[in-house]
């Protein structure tokens, strides 16, 4: 199967973040792993469901150690 991948949208929609925030982070170097499709600044960006899921995961704090 193919590993899903999600627009700046559909992944601030989920995270319940601004596309600007996504943005920003990618800028910092701050967010999840992302795939540029070509090259420019207009070049469109998609998110994979395993790196989203990898970030999240390395910013787990508090609670039990699994």
């Amino acid at each position: 199967m193919a590993d899903v991948k999600l627009t700046p949208a559909q992944l601030g929609t989920e995270l319940g973040v601004s596309r600007q925030t996504l943005a920003n982070w990618r800028w910092a170097g701050a967010g999840p792993r992302y795939v540029k499709l070509g090259t420019g600044k207009n070049a469109p960006i998609r998110y994979r469901r395993a790196d989203v899921d990898a970030w999240l995961a390395s910013t787990e704090q508090g609670g039990a150690a699994a």
